[in-house]
């Protein structure tokens, strides 16, 4: 299984980025995916999370500005809006072959494979 993201850039506050993460090799009927990101010095934290059943998730801090989703059976994007400085953050995509628990606070050791990570800068 591969996750590769891609999307991340530099963007002044207020501005926008969408982050994509395809996957291959990966086929499960049942599954948890997830975006979670980690500042310097800081540990990962999740994001916004997705199910197989269609429900999502946010951290607190980005709801209302961030969307995830699924383009297709293989891509789950991060619609990101109205970014912050405190968004900068290498944004990761991370997926499991089970739903359990699936929120935006699911912890990373609960995910079995993860992306390489993208950068997010947002400029004040």
């Amino acid at each position: 299984v591969q996750l590769v993201e891609s999307g991340g850039g530099s963007v002044q506050a207020g501005g926008s980025l969408k982050l994509s993460c395809v996957a291959s090799g990966y086929n499960q009927r049942s599954y948890c995916l997830g975006w979670f990101r980690q500042a310097p010095g800081k540990e990962r934290a999740g994001v916004a999370a997705i199910h197989s059943d269609g429900d999502t998730s946010y951290a607190d801090s980005v709801k209302g500005r961030f969307t995830i989703s699924q383009d297709n059976a293989n891509t789950l994007s991060l619609e990101m809006n109205d970014l912050r400085p405190e968004d900068s953050a290498v944004y990761y995509c991370a997926a499991r072959g089970r739903i359990g628990y699936c929120y935006d606070d699911s912890r990373p050791s609960e995910f079995s494979y993860w992306g390489q990570g993208t950068q997010v800068t947002v400029s004040s």
